[in-house]
């Protein structure tokens, strides 16, 4: 297939273009990854064999449940914290581990994570509409009988959801029924709490903020949106944690912009937007436009447009291209915060209400000098389906389908041998330099997952990027094992986001068999709203609670 001919857009009939046209289809991306499959690219699509499930050794697989601390050569920390915090000393946040290293406590991680926010943003990939999610067919195929119990609530909560982009739909619902704030909210509400940890940590450790106007952050105790108004970070127009950036589609990006407008009034942002100083809902944005649906197999290896959609010569059909486009999509985006002066870049899903910052990663990454970081949450009982991490057999770790690329048996009897099992927990933390740098072999290097389908449009194919599979081509990616009550609290249907919220779940009828899983994601929920988004029960509701910190700790105490 490498001497392929290449189809360009003048080769394509006009009324199959108008057709893409009326769609928001990219016609020009729609023919690169066509021609890119045609002569042959994407060959990383055809995976090495799994040579073994990794287990957590210190290193590289952390088990942050029980995260003691990070171990780097004093050389190594010294010389990548001091173009970061030019004015602290390794030894100061360590204490010797012999040979010439540093053992960093998680304390201390804590620390230097929150001083380092200055050079990060945070990165959101939005869904699509909220259509699947409130899909009542989808919804009540997970359980009949929980489906029935909470139909009435899921009706009301389905009609205020329906139609919006996911990233603005309620991510819970109250204890009453009523819808809840936005997934977005939420995670503006935690990107501004931290900044307001940052400003601490900054006041606390003046040293690691010296240099060029150190004096705009430390050593006032002020709030940092008071007086002369927003301060940066030493003088250089750097912002903890912001600017936030996302990736949208066509159909979702003016309505998310419009609830973006209007989170400047939010409950929850409002006050913290005056008292920071920093306009959270000022977010850099990228479009994902849609591609073209490809022929099916069965027409041959060589792939062409699908033009026969609902049975009508010269119709193309429209379909998201997967999250893994988002290295395309996004990259004037990266470049642009290289430029800023960022150097670590977030990015998960916003429908993950426990993708939000961790300032001990941050640190870890950081100090690691890897390319990335990214989060698996250790396998419960009712983890069946998702990626897993393992090393294939050229030695590199990457996240492996169950069912597409490992069996079920395969999980099995990895668990009798004593081996944990980490399920992808969709939340990636990049070194943006290296990422910048490597843009385009990883948008080309991600594989295309092309499924066929048969569907009332007719049979054709959809290609797909999944975003995680970044890893396999990242040298020694850092693996952060985490509590999946707490870090992925993932919601693809609103039934799911119901059971989270706790709805039903004194009631007799509700089923036996979710009952444990109800009380854990519950559970987790509860933690999350009252440590992390700083909210507090309120009549059959949730609302801010100012007097509170947000630490997002097991304790406040976050002198490191």
């Amino acid at each position: 297939m490498a001497d392929s001919p290449v189809l360009r857009q003048g080769d394509l009939r006009p009324a199959v273009l108008r057709s893409m046209k009326s769609q928001g289809i990219d016609a020009e991306l729609t023919l690169d990854i066509l021609n890119a499959w045609n002569g042959g690219r994407y060959r990383s699509a055809r995976r090495e064999g799994i040579a073994d499930f990794p287990v957590p050794d210190k290193e590289t697989v952390l088990d942050m449940t029980r995260f003691d601390g990070y171990t780097v050569p004093e050389k190594d920390a010294a010389e990548r914290l001091s173009p970061l915090v030019p004015g602290i000393r390794p030894r100061d946040f360590a204490r010797s581990a012999g040979g010439g290293n540093l053992h960093f406590p998680a304390r201390s991680l804590q620390t230097i994570g929150r001083l380092l926010f200055p050079y990060v943003s945070f990165g959101i990939l939005n869904g699509g509409s909220a259509t699947s999610y409130c899909d009542t067919k989808k919804n009540a195929a997970l359980n009949g009988e929980l489906f029935e119990l909470l139909k009435d609530t899921f009706m009301a909560a389905a009609a205020f959801a329906r139609g919006k982009p996911k990233g603005i739909s309620p991510a819970y619902a109250n204890p009453d029924g009523s819808p809840g704030y936005s997934f977005l909210e939420l995670k503006l509400r935690r990107l501004l709490l931290e900044a307001r940890l940052w400003r601490t940590a900054a006041d606390r450790r003046p040293e690691a903020c010296s240099g060029a106007g150190a004096g705009t952050i430390a050593g006032s105790g002020a709030a940092f949106g008071a007086g002369s108004g927003p301060r940066d970070f030493r003088g250089t127009g750097l912002y903890p944690l912001a600017p936030v950036f996302q990736m949208t589609s066509v159909f979702t990006s003016r309505q998310t912009g419009e609830a973006l407008d209007s989170y400047q009034k939010s409950p929850l942002l409002e006050n913290l937007i005056a008292e920071t100083g920093i306009d959270i809902t000022r977010v850099r944005t990228g479009v994902q436009p849609l591609i073209a649906a490809f022929t099916h197999s069965q027409e041959g290896e060589r792939r062409g447009i699908f033009t026969r959609a609902w049975g009508k010569e010269d119709s193309v059909l429209g379909l998201p291209g997967g999250h893994g486009q988002n290295f395309f999509v996004l990259r004037d985006v990266y470049r642009g915060l290289l430029g800023d002066g960022k150097r670590f870049v977030y990015l998960g899903n916003a429908d993950n209400l426990g993708f939000v910052p961790d300032p001990v990663s941050l640190a870890v990454l950081a100090l690691s000098g890897k390319p990335a970081g990214f989060e698996f949450a250790f396998k419960t009982a009712v983890d069946t389906k998702g990626g897993v991490l393992v090393r294939d057999s050229g030695g590199r770790l990457t996240c492996a389908d169950i069912g597409a690329a490992l069996s079920a048996g395969d999980i099995e009897a990895a668990e009798k041998a004593g081996k944990p099992i980490l399920f992808n927990a969709a939340t990636g933390l990049f070194d943006l330099e290296y990422l910048v740098t490597h843009l385009e072999e990883i948008r080309e290097g991600i594989p295309l997952r092309w499924s066929d389908q048969d569907k009332d449009a007719g049979r054709y194919s959809q290609a797909e990027q999944v975003t995680w599979e970044i890893m396999g081509l990242l040298p020694d990616p850092l693996i952060f094992g985490v509590n999946k009550f707490r870090r992925f609290l993932a919601a693809k249907l609103l039934l799911e986001s119901l059971i989270t919220s706790g709805l039903g779940l004194e009631s007799r009828d509700f089923p036996l068999e979710l009952q444990e899983l109800a009380r854990s994601l519950h559970g987790g929920f509860v933690w999350n709203m009252e440590h992390v988004f700083g909210m507090k029960r309120s009549g059959g509701g949730w609302a801010a609670s100012e007097e509170s910190g947000g630490s997002g700790d097991d304790d406040d105490d976050d002198t490191g």
